[in-house]
């Protein structure tokens, strides 16, 4: 952000965690996908160059998905009366685009996501959970 707009951030320092803010009429040339109206209303267009970063690391926009709009819980079902538990994530998003980059940065790290339904998607295969809770951590 400093490098884009020098004048125009703030840090402020706390025991753990770093809040940056940055104040600019300027932010919707760099991330065009912010517009007006609802986004579910517009398309969510993704620049070439944005696509370079995900591909350059993918956990970081996964993790930033999942913390935003995502959750991980324990899945619990019954199947000839035997009770099973496991991990699961779900990424809940309403525009369509939105769930094919999550689903696309998945398939990046080789993690297997399955939409079940409009609006979620599911990462449920045990090892796939496992890799996702290497790097996304606790929601803040």
């Amino acid at each position: 952000m400093k490098a884009c707009l020098p004048n125009h951030v703030c840090a402020v320092h706390s025991q753990g965690c770093t809040a940056l803010t940055a104040y600019s009429q300027r932010w919707p040339c760099l991330f065009p996908q912010h517009g007006p109206a609802l986004k579910h209303e517009r398309p969510i267009v993704v620049d070439e160059w944005q696509v370079l970063l995900v591909k350059a690391q993918p956990q970081q926009f996964l993790r930033g998905l999942i913390h935003s709009d995502g959750s991980r819980c324990l899945n619990t079902v019954m199947v000839k009366g035997r009770r099973y538990a496991y991990p699961r994530c779900f990424f809940t998003n309403r525009p369509r685009n939105i769930l094919d980059l999550f689903v696309w940065a998945c398939g990046l790290i080789g993690v297997q996501a399955r939409q079940n339904n409009r609006c979620n998607v599911n990462v449920a295969r045990r090892a796939d959970v496992a890799l996702l809770d290497t790097f996304i951590g606790p929601k803040a």
